[in-house]
């Protein structure tokens, strides 16, 4: 009876999806890719309400053309320096980088990955301000986005939390959650995953972003005390909890293959050993940053080594179809590898924003990652691209990649 009456639903909607894209065609004055998000409406999912998170937002899909493209924004750094002419240059600076680059590569989606303000610098009366700086060039451009949150945004002025709301007020295009109660631990709320479709009638999703909070920096008001610098071994339950209920639930509807993307701010800490045997033929990039203590997960503090041992092996044992895992932080890096003892791929990001430390030659741009396909057996196409428009570092993460 439930596979007839979603039979029946899927019918409905292709019609009113054909409607819809009547009306985009009579608007050519609207921008596509906006147009793309809106035209079609979300599928009722009421008796799975786990598996749709976002039953009030337009379905995400890959483009018209089978494609579907991310581009990365890593450590921005809003706010640093407020008290002197530098520091608010820097968001100038940073704010250009960010229209040029949408601009110039119209992404399907955004991602926010981590550090996006200077917390420390940070003044609680405003601090929360330097969010509507921030998704000020995405709501111009109507591009949807997800963020992560970074050490440093974790302040005695600012929390995960209190970022995650303010992005959430400003932008209906902003698809960030928080993680259930009790999951990500002190610090820790921006753990959860957005689905991507292939077509906006599809019944179960052909992609799944997935966004884990790392936690790191200091806890809030006067009494202010270090965080922990991992990914909650609570988050480790959740994977597995989450995997389950989508393979039971999606499954039972239409069986499928789905392709699968992590982000995390902070690298686990597994990824110290891959920096030490790196082949920069291979893996080519930036590799100015040498992994040492506070790089990676849990090493800020020797006490708490391989306290994100939890998250990772819940990470690589239940998500299928792995395609990466991505990371910022580490400003001078940008390379992707393999790691070994998972047979999974890591990629850093690019440090985007002019606030933050950084060095001559290393630049300011994104990563962009391009999946050709919605098959899951497709390799992605990667590269780092800085502002002024120059390429590098670009390869194809497929099966074949780092072995």
């Amino acid at each position: 009876m439930i596979l007839s009456c979603l039979h029946d639903i899927r019918i409905l909607f292709t019609s009113l999806a054909l409607f819809c894209a009547a009306i985009v065609n009579a608007s050519p004055s609207l921008p596509h890719a906006y147009l793309r998000q809106v035209e079609f409406p979300a599928i009722d999912t009421s008796h799975l309400n786990i598996l749709n998170p976002y039953p009030d937002k337009p379905r995400l899909t890959f483009s018209s053309s089978g494609t579907f493209k991310l581009t990365v924004f890593s450590d921005l750094h809003y706010g640093e320096n407020p008290w002197d002419d530098w520091g608010p240059q820097q968001d100038v600076n940073s704010t250009r980088l960010m229209r040029r680059v949408l601009s110039s590569e119209k992404p399907d989606y955004v991602v926010l990955n981590g550090d996006l303000i200077t917390g420390e610098n940070t003044f609680r009366e405003n601090s929360t301000t330097l969010i509507d700086r921030i998704v000020a060039p995405l709501n111009e451009a109507k591009i949807p986005f997800s963020s992560t949150q970074g050490n440093h945004d974790n302040e005695q002025n600012i929390t995960h939390l209190e970022e995650i709301r303010r992005e959430q007020r400003d932008s209906y295009l902003s698809y960030t959650r928080t993680a259930p109660p009790g999951i990500g631990g002190e610090g820790g709320e921006g753990t959860y995953w957005v689905p991507i479709y292939e077509n906006a009638t599809d019944l179960t999703p052909a992609l799944i972003l997935w966004f884990f909070d790392s936690r790191g920096g200091w806890s809030p008001g006067s009494t202010s005390t270090p965080l922990p610098d991992w990914v909650d071994a609570s988050v480790a339950g959740w994977i597995e909890r989450e995997t389950a209920a989508m393979e039971a639930g999606w499954d039972s509807v239409e069986k499928r293959e789905r392709g699968a993307l992590a982000f995390v701010h902070i690298p686990p800490h597994a990824i110290e050993n891959v920096q030490k045997t790196l082949n920069t033929t291979t893996s080519p990039g930036l590799n100015a940053d040498t992994l040492s203590q506070g790089s990676t997960q849990a090493t800020s503090n020797p006490s708490s080594a391989g306290k994100d041992q939890p998250f990772w092996d819940a990470l690589n044992t239940n998500i299928k179809n792995l395609h990466a895992v991505i990371s910022g932080h580490d400003h001078g890096d940008e390379w992707c590898a393999r790691e070994p003892s998972k047979d999974v791929i890591f990629c850093f990001d690019k440090h985007s924003g002019y606030g933050g430390y950084s060095s001559a030659g290393w630049g300011h741009g994104v990563r962009n990652i391009v999946f050709p396909s919605a098959d899951p057996a497709s390799g992605l196409e990667t590269w780092i691209l800085l502002e002024d428009g120059q390429t590098r570092a670009r390869v194809t993460l497929d099966e074949n990649y780092g072995r």
